[in-house]
C-alpha cells in the first residue's frame, strides 16, 4: 500500500545525529555522536525526594495545565534569568515549553509562511534547519567566523532578504562551540532594531562555562526595550536532565500569546508533573542548581580537555584544526582539505567509535571535511579509548586516500 503522506513531511530528510544514534544502540561502538548530557551526574536522589514531595501534596501534578505552564516555575525562571543572565521579564513574558527544541517549531508555526526567509549561522544547529524547511522557509545563511556572524554580511542579508527572524546559538554553539564576542552580539541587535526583525537566541548551553568570564545575551543587551525583538529560549535539559522535557521562552507579551496558540495545537501543555517537580527542586533546601551546574562544568572540562589532549598526541591528527571550547558539549574538528568526513565515518564505525559529520549542519558552502565530537557524555577512560580508535580510523583512511 501506498500512503499519501504530506509535502511538507516528505521535503524533511531524517536527522544524521537520530540516525547516528540508531546505529549505535545496543552495539559496542563509542558515541561522540549525539549531544547528551552525562547521566551518571543528574540528580537523581534530589529528583526522587522531590518526586515524593510532589506527589503527595495534590493530584494537580497529574492533571491537565496551563498552556504556558505552572506560574510558580514561570517566576522562579523570571527571576532565575534577571540574576544569572540580566534578562529583566515578567512571568507573564514567558512560557514552558516540551523542551527547548518545541521552542523552535512553535516559533517557525507562529512566524513562518511558505517562502519566507530565516537567516542562521553558517553552520548551525541542524534540527533548526529541519524545522524551518519543514514549514517552508528559505533558510540562508550568514557568513560567520570565530567570533559571530560577519556584519557586513548580516546587514546585507537583512536588506535584500527582509526576513522574518535571524536564528542564533552565540553561547557555545551547536556545532561549533563557538562564542560570540561582545562585538558581534551588539552588531546583531544593532542591525535587527534596524530593520525591525526578530532575533531567536537559543541559549541551551551558556551555563555549562568553563572559565569565569561570560558574555552577555544579546536578550540581556538589549534590556527592556517596550518593544523587544529578542525571543530567549533555554532548556532544563543540560542543566538538570532531558527526560524531563521541560524547556522555556521568554519575550514580548504579544509573541508569547501566538506562541501559545500555536502549543494549544500541539500538546495542550508541557508535563505538569514535571514543572512541579522542578519547581520544587528549585526551592529546595536540600539541592543547589548552581552547584549542580558547576559541578557538571567541571566535569565537561575534564572530558574536553582529555579528547584534545588525544587529539594533540596522535600524530595522525597533523593537518587538522579543532577549537577549544570555552564550554558546552561540542568539539569541531576539521580534517584537511579533500578528506570527506562522511566517508572517516564508515571506517570509524567498522573501529567501533562513531561522530557527527559536519556536512549536514551547513545551509551553503558545505565543508564536508568537518566534524562534530560530543565530550559530555563519555567518562574520561571512556574518551581515551574512543580517541584511539578514531586514530586507527582516520590512519587507516587517510592512508587509502594517500594511495588513491
Amino acid at each position: 500500500m501506498q500512503f499519501m503522506f504530506s509535502n511538507r513531511i516528505q521535503s524533511v530528510e531524517s536527522s544524521v545525529v537520530r540516525d547516528i544514534l540508531q546505529l549505535t544502540q545496543g552495539k559496542s561502538i563509542i558515541s561522540f555522536a549525539g549531544g547528551l548530557p552525562a547521566e551518571e551526574w543528574f540528580p537523581m536522589e534530589a529528583i526522587r525526594k522531590v518526586s515524593n514531595i510532589v506527589l503527595k501534596q495534590s493530584p494537580k501534578a497529574l492533571q491537565y495545565g496551563v498552556t504556558e505552564g505552572i506560574m510558580e516555575l514561570r517566576e522562579q525562571l523570571a527571576k532565575r534569568m534577571e540574576l544569572h543572565k540580566k534578562i529583566a521579564v515578567e512571568p507573564a513574558m514567558v512560557m514552558l515549553t516540551s523542551g527547548s527544541q518545541q521552542t523552535i517549531d512553535l516559533m517557525a508555526k507562529a512566524f513562518i509562511d511558505p517562502g519566507d526567509v530565516v537567516l542562521v549561522e553558517n553552520p548551525t544547529y541542524l534540527a533548526c534547519l529541519q524545522v524551518m524547511k519543514m514549514y517552508g522557509a528559505q533558510v540562508v545563511g550568514v557568513q560567520s567566523d570565530a567570533e559571530g556572524m560577519i556584519p557586513e554580511d548580516l546587514a546585507y542579508k537583512l536588506d535584500k532578504y527582509r526576513p522574518k527572524m535571524v536564528y542564533v546559538v552565540p553561547t557555545f554553539s551547536n556545532p561549533t562551540g563557538r562564542v560570540w564576542s561582545l562585538a558581534r552580539r551588539q552588531a546583531l541587535l544593532e542591525q535587527c532594531h534596524r530593520t525591525g526583525t526578530v532575533i531567536f537566541e537559543d541559549d541551551p548551553y551558556g551555563e555549562l562555562s568553563f572559565t569565569n568570564h561570560q558574555l552577555p545575551t544579546i536578550a540581556a543587551l538589549e534590556g527592556d526595550a517596550p518593544d523587544r525583538l529578542v525571543v530567549y529560549t533555554s532548556t532544563f535539559s543540560k542543566l538538570v536532565a532531558p527526560g524531563l522535557r521541560t524547556g522555556w521562552v521568554a519575550a514580548d507579551r504579544r509573541i508569547i500569546q501566538m506562541l501559545a496558540r500555536g502549543k494549544q495545537s500541539a500538546d495542550l501543555h508541557s508535563s505538569v508533573l514535571d514543572q512541579l517537580l522542578l519547581s520544587e527542586l528549585l526551592r529546595s533546601d536540600s539541592f543547589s542548581l548552581d552547584d549542580h551546574v558547576h559541578k557538571v562544568s567541571l566535569i565537561y572540562k575534564e572530558r574536553m580537555e582529555t579528547m584534545i589532549t588525544s587529539l594533540q598526541q596522535n600524530e595522525v591528527w597533523r593537518g587538522s584544526q579543532w577549537n577549544k571550547p570555552q564550554g558546552g558539549m561540542f568539539l569541531w574538528l576539521e580534517l584537511p582539505e579533500g578528506l570527506d568526513a562522511e566517508h572517516l565515518l564508515r571506517v570509524a564505525v567498522q573501529k567501533g567509535v562513531a561522530f557527527v559529520p559536519g556536512f549536514p549542519f551547513y545551509v551553503e558552502d558545505c565543508k564536508r571535511n568537518t566534524m562534530r565530537l560530543n565530550y559530555s557524555f563519555a567518562s574520561p577512560d571512556v574518551i581515551r579509548s574512543g580517541m584511539e580508535r578514531l586514530g586507527e580510523a582516520i590512519g587507516e583512511f587517510t592512508g587509502r586516500y594517500a594511495d588513491v
